[in-house]
């Protein structure tokens, strides 16, 4: 179900855009090189469906293992500022160092990551956390970077042009270049929170109960630092800052899954691109002719549905 749900929604985002495509063109402009619509989905369609699948998965992916570490609920990259320590670092290649290519971006975004983990991991209370104090450390982190992003840019209008769809978080400029770029940092990532979910399940029940499992609590953490640094780090310099992803999906997944993060993770790793997708289709659609950049979409949708979800779990 969730697979056919994944299609689907792809088909959706190689069929919509400034000109429709049936279903029918659709197939035969991924197979046949004679179609009049063969170069429209494989020049922009395709580069923008693969960009948007890879970042979907990673924002869900992070989101879900970050809750797992904390044993947070409200853990997501968006709200504990790991994207926007990434925002930071791009935004900082962009005005001081004159950087303007997703190769160029990548570094300085996997830094900004990396550095605000760190950061909310360590305020928060380190293993000592508390759900509480690491929202209020990641939100405080959040506010911080996220105005010097507006300060910096605002003082640099040819910065701003540069980055401008970027700071909306946007598959617009999507090429099969990025999808590319992307994808070493991208299957790093993925493959790190895959092969931290049966360790992970052992920390939720404390240090001491998972070392008596045979895990090593510093390794796991340390893992998941650089799994959500590559996964948060690659999609916000690919794409900009896109919120809610990671926050709803492992919310929307965990009643059919339950807690285990052997069957919680895969699942979320396929559900939330196509919540990503869904709402970049939707982006289409309602601002056609032009369009809604994805992340303005999905931080209008993901409010209300996250509220659905707390009201609907009491």
């Amino acid at each position: 179900m969730a697979l056919a749900a994944l299609a689907a929604v792809a088909g959706l985002s190689i069929g919509f855009g400034a000109r429709f495509l049936s279903p029918g063109d659709v197939w035969a402009g991924l197979w046949d090189p004679a179609s009049p619509s063969y170069r429209i989905v494989h020049e922009m369609r395709l580069p923008r469906t693969l960009l948007g699948l890879m970042v979907g998965m990673a924002l869900g992916l992070a989101g879900a293992i970050m809750q797992a570490l904390t044993r947070n609920p409200l853990a997501d990259p968006g709200l504990l500022g790991i994207n926007a320590g990434a925002a930071a670092g791009v935004a900082s290649a962009a005005v001081f160092f004159g950087v303007g290519t997703f190769y160029g971006y990548v570094w300085f975004a996997l830094a900004g990551a990396a550095v605000v983990t760190a950061l909310v991991y360590a305020v928060g209370g380190g293993r000592s956390a508390t759900p509480a104090r690491l929202a209020l450390a990641g939100a405080a982190l959040n506010a911080t970077l996220y105005s010097y992003v507006s300060a910096i840019l605002l003082s640099d209008s040819q910065a701003i042009e540069k980055v401008k769809f970027w700071t909306a978080g946007s598959l617009a400029s999507a090429d099969f270049a990025t999808v590319q770029r992307l994808l070493p940092f991208f299957a790093g990532g993925l493959l790190a929170g895959l092969l931290v979910a049966r360790p992970l399940n052992a920390l939720s029940l404390g240090d001491d109960a998972a070392r008596a499992l045979g895990a090593r609590p510093s390794v796991i953490r340390g893992a998941v630092i650089v799994a959500v640094t590559l996964l948060c780090g690659g999609a916000t310099a690919a794409c900009g800052p896109i919120v809610f992803i990671g926050l709803l999906i492992p919310h929307m997944v965990r009643p059919f899954t339950g807690p285990d993060l052997r069957w919680l993770l895969p699942y979320t790793a396929i559900l939330a691109p196509v919540l990503l997708l869904a709402a970049d289709v939707l982006g289409r659609v309602l601002g056609s002719p032009g369009e809604l950049q994805v992340g303005t979409v999905t931080a209008v949708l993901g409010g209300p549905l996250f509220l659905y979800l707390v009201r609907a779990a009491k």
